[in-house]
């Protein structure tokens, strides 16, 4: 891979883990505190970091550094993640967002940007500097007790780390001062104490004063880590003999780095070096004391008792890596590590070639039954098959779990709910619930209008909801399911719901209604997405002006998708989504009215019968079905076409949701599947069609946008009721 490939992987993962580390702190403001999240969060902002510096990325490096510190003092107990410090981490997380992204866009951090990232540097400041403490919120008080004295009983031995320095006899010839690095080391923390060597040290007569012969054990009370007091020694290493012992009191911070590194294939000296347990120098001297054992008795020693028997390491450090290691392998066997990343623009290209591959294998079964050989209808036949099962597995190449969407919503409902003063808590419900990858990202703006809206508006104020018997905290609910074809996407509150009957004054005031005009319960709810019109008392900074909800309509129709409303004052209102799982490659039925063909997408058809064989309903466009009565139009009507001649009409009746209506055609063809092609800017603003498609034949169809049409006759319907109500009303008088 190259350079600018390896920077794009980067981006990728980063946004991942941006995601990981965002949906972890938001489970830790839940109340999930348990090592493992803090875990999570840690690995990601350390891979983010270590990424960053390979590619020179300074700025994202030196910002996620201190971040990072503050969580590795987490990790080992000695602060509380507190709501305090979660408001700060969460803001972080969006800095580092910022810096990616202006890395991606190949654009400088401008001054405003790092003063931004200074200020949230100088908010974690405290919790650096805090003096360690344990966590006791889920730890028994005398546990915590005990605790506490075991660390100040070891305090001066075992909370510091231990350098062992021999410095290489050239060293002052080479220009170098083993007095800077003593003093570079105190910028990382406190000598506490140091012992000077001298056992190398030759008689008065026989001494070069341009030779070193002293050396340093030094125990160096400090935060920074194993990599940066190595640093120290950087350009005297090769000449010296150096050994650092890190802190051994609290083992168990040692165990819980280790269950974070990231799961890669592993040796057990490479875990124990990334968790900084031993230095390499330290696994260099352990593998040569295994291979002079090999040599002299013939039999291996494992790596991990000889560093034992070292005492390089304590034993409980080795069998956590050792358990690593076993993870990792259990991992690996099992085939969980199955998943690559794909390139979305070659998916989208193998989506199209399928999609010929569908309208080329009409052309073949077109062919194959003029020329009527059975043997070719046979093979055809399993040729189709094949096409269907490589069209199914290709589409779910495109689905994605809609849970991803949703997760992003509790950081929208924490922090929105936070800045208006309310309690409001997100469920979420059948996140596992898939739907094409396109359709999810166009569905983030309505949804964010919804929820908003909801949050806002729907949410009473905490005093609101405790004089009406409610709990202080409201409730947000999203929830995915499939249901015929479609998935169906809910937007649930537990708020004030929508007063009917102000909606309908608010619709006369603002000249959409008339006043005698009456509408059904749902055709009233329907008017909040008339641009312009808000029952919200007054505006905020969230919503309240009536923009907004008209897009979302909108937005949902260009997705074939349609909106339902269902509230009650005092109780709640529920906004329920339906939409067609993919717009790539659908199940159509074919269908002509006049001289043009149509496709009615397969999962809307509940049936199809001859218009004559049903019974009318008297001065009206209905039919009697089995005693309901469901109203029709006619695609040569609504599209001015020309009839066919001698042709018996047949009424293809559909549902979208609850609504029933009737498509009246002039001949049915049978079931077919359509690549689904956009319809040009010119024809945007042609209503019942959603689209286009090409036959097998090489002619083109046009796809039926159902629930377009069923509003259509509806609304006729509804509209000739009204006037013959009207009619009636004037002959009496």
């Amino acid at each position: 891979m190259n350079l600018d490939g390896a920077l794009q992987t980067f981006f990728a993962e980063a946004e991942d883990f941006l995601n990981s580390m965002e949906a972890a702190l938001l489970r830790m403001d839940e109340g999930d505190t348990d090592m493992e999240t803090i875990n999570e969060i840690f690995r990601a902002a350390h891979t983010i970091k270590g990424s960053a510096g390979l590619f020179g990325l300074n700025d994202i490096v030196s910002f996620t550094h201190i971040v990072e510190n503050v969580l590795d003092r987490a990790r080992d107990e000695k602060i509380v993640i507190s709501s305090d410090l979660l408001s700060i981490f969460l803001p972080c997380r969006d800095h580092i967002a910022v810096l990616v992204e202006n890395a991606r866009q190949e654009q400088e951090n401008d001054a405003a940007c790092l003063a931004q990232g200074k200020a949230l540097l100088d908010s974690l400041q405290p919790w650096l500097e805090a003096a360690p403490q344990q966590v006791a919120a889920n730890v028994p008080a005398a546990s915590v007790a005990t605790t506490h004295a075991s660390n100040s009983d070891v305090e001066t031995n075992h909370e510091a780390w231990h350098i062992s320095v021999r410095f290489g006899p050239d060293l002052l010839r080479n220009g170098m001062d083993p007095l800077s690095i003593l003093r570079y080391l105190r910028t990382l923390g406190e000598i506490s104490h140091i012992t000077t060597i001298t056992e190398h040290l030759p008689a008065f007569d026989d001494y070069d004063p341009e030779q070193l012969y002293l050396g340093f054990e030094i125990t160096l009370i400090s935060n920074a880590s194993q990599q940066q007091i190595e640093d120290a020694f950087m350009f005297v290493r090769e000449e010296s003999e150096l050994k650092i012992i890190p802190p051994r009191s609290n083992i168990e911070a040692y165990v819980n780095l280790i269950k974070s590194l990231p799961e890669n294939t592993q040796r057990l000296g490479e875990i124990l070096v990334k968790s900084h347990a031993i230095t390499f120098q330290e696994l260099e001297a352990a593998l040569a004391t295994q291979k002079s054992q090999a040599k002299s008795s013939g039999a291996v020693g494992m790596l991990g008792n000889i560093l034992i028997e070292e005492q390089s390491v304590p034993a409980e450090i080795v069998n956590a890596a050792l358990d690593k290691q076993k993870k990792v392998s259990e991992k690996k066997t099992s085939g969980e590590n199955r998943f690559i990343r794909v390139d979305a623009e070659r998916l989208d290209i193998l989506i199209n070639l399928i999609g010929e591959l569908v309208i080329n294998r009409q052309r073949v079964d077109l062919l194959s039954s003029k020329m009527g050989n059975p043997t070719l209808i046979e093979a055809v036949t399993s040729m189709g098959n094949f096409t269907e099962a490589i069209r199914d597995a290709a589409l779910t190449l495109r689905m994605v779990p809609i849970g991803d969407t949703f997760q992003k919503f509790k950081r929208v409902v924490r922090d929105t709910a936070k800045s208006i003063g309310k309690e409001i808590e997100l469920e979420i419900e059948g996140a596992e619930t898939e739907l094409d990858r396109s359709m999810v990202e166009k569905l983030n703006d309505p949804l964010m209008h919804i929820v908003r809206n909801a949050m806002d508006h729907g949410i009473e104020a905490i005093a609101v909801r405790q004089e009406r018997g409610k709990s202080s905290s409201g409730t947000i609910k999203l929830t995915a399911r499939h249901d015929a074809g479609n998935i169906v996407i809910g937007i649930h509150d537990d708020g004030g719901g929508l007063d009917i009957e102000r909606i309908r004054k608010k619709a006369i005031a603002n000249g959409i209604l008339e006043e005698g005009e009456h509408l059904t319960r749902q055709e009233l709810f329907q008017l909040i997405f008339h641009p312009g019109l808000s029952t919200a008392e007054q505006v905020t900074n969230l919503s309240g002006r009536g923009v907004g909800m008209d897009v979302v309509k909108r937005n949902i129709e260009e997705l074939q998708g349609g909106i339902e409303i269902e509230s009650e004052v005092g109780v709640g209102t529920s906004f329920s989504i339906r939409l067609p799982l993919t717009l790539a490659i659908i199940d159509g039925f074919h269908v002509t009215a006049g001289h043009i063909d149509f496709i009615v997408p397969q999962n809307t058809i509940l049936e199809c019968v001859d218009l004559n064989s049903l019974m009318h309903v008297q001065g009206q466009n209905c039919v009697n079905l089995r005693g309901e009565q469901v109203p029709y139009i006619r695609l040569r009507e609504i599209f001015s076409l020309e009839p066919k001649d001698h042709s018996r009409e047949k009424i293809v009746v559909v549902q979208f949701g609850e609504k029933r209506a009737g498509i009246v055609v002039d001949e049915l063809h049978g079931e077919i599947q359509t690549v689904v092609k956009p319809m040009g800017p010119i024809f945007q603003a042609l209503k019942g069609i959603g689209g286009s498609s090409l036959l097998g034949t090489g002619a083109v169809s046009l796809i039926l946008d159902v629930q377009q049409l069923i509003g259509f006759a509806i609304n006729r319907e509804h509209l000739r009721n009204n006037a013959f109500s009207v009619s009636a009303q004037e002959q009496e008088q």
